[in-house]
């Protein structure tokens, strides 16, 4: 069963698989040190990510996919490393970081949004200044003197990321707009946003820990809302809308 240790988010994370590709996926994470915790998987949390998928699939009406254990693999990894997170202060967010001049700004949104689209056009607008820090599944780690992002394994199908933490400025929910524009929101308007897009365990404890680490998020980092027609002029008004 091959084993190693990965660094995600100022946590080790020993990982102990069936198959070689979890570790290939990881490994601009691998690490020496001691770990914090370790997760393991069987047989039995694969079949139960295909039948999670499968169930998903189903619900939408589409046919089922056909993905192999390997990749299964990865997402049963992915998942036991987020039950396990809260305890450290730290959620699975399902948004895209992108990092200017070292702050960070997540996007997020419905899926099918835009929001890799729109991290796009401030790569193209900034240039250099840009860095990806995760195109799909961050980590945010909440303290007391505010929200950090970090990179992770899990970057999305583009696999657009960095191995970096930054400290996050804001956070914004895209919509589709003719025009582009972008407001405060309140705490109250975004948090729905927020919960959705933060991962929940199934552990009813780190449950409570999620929510209450999510209540911490919102009164932590400026919340807006983008209007958006997806031309790069988006990224100017957004941008400057946050400063």
């Amino acid at each position: 069963m091959p084993k190693r240790k990965y660094k995600i988010a100022d946590k080790v994370i020993e990982v102990s698989s069936i198959h070689e590709l979890v570790h290939e996926y990881c490994k601009e994470y691998i690490t020496d040190e001691a770990p914090d915790f370790s997760v393991t998987i069987t047989p039995e949390d694969i079949a139960l990510e295909k039948q999670k998928s499968d169930s998903e699939y189903a619900y939408e009406g589409l046919p089922l996919p056909n993905f192999s254990d390997e990749l299964l693999e990865e997402t049963a990894v992915y998942r036991k490393i987020a039950e396990v997170m809260p305890d450290y202060d730290t959620l699975v967010f399902h948004g895209s970081v992108i990092a200017v001049d070292g702050e960070g700004y997540l996007f997020t949104a419905k899926s099918g949004t835009g929001k890799s689209t729109h991290t796009r056009l401030w790569r193209e607008y900034f240039g250099e200044r840009a860095v990806m820090v995760n195109d799909d599944k961050p980590m945010l780690k909440i303290t007391d003197s505010g929200v950090v992002a970090y990179g992770t394994p899990y970057n999305g199908k583009h696999g657009l990321g960095t191995n970096i933490a930054v400290p996050l400025k804001a956070i914004c929910i895209l919509t589709r707009a003719a025009e582009n524009h972008i407001e405060p929101i309140t705490r109250e308007q975004a948090y729905s946003m927020l919960l959705q897009q933060s991962y929940r365990p199934a552990n009813s404890e780190k449950l409570m820990k999620t929510l209450a680490l999510t209540d911490r998020l919102a009164d932590g980092v400026k919340l807006y809302q983008l209007g958006c027609n997806m031309d790069i002029e988006a990224a100017k008004v957004a941008y400057e809308g946050m400063l």
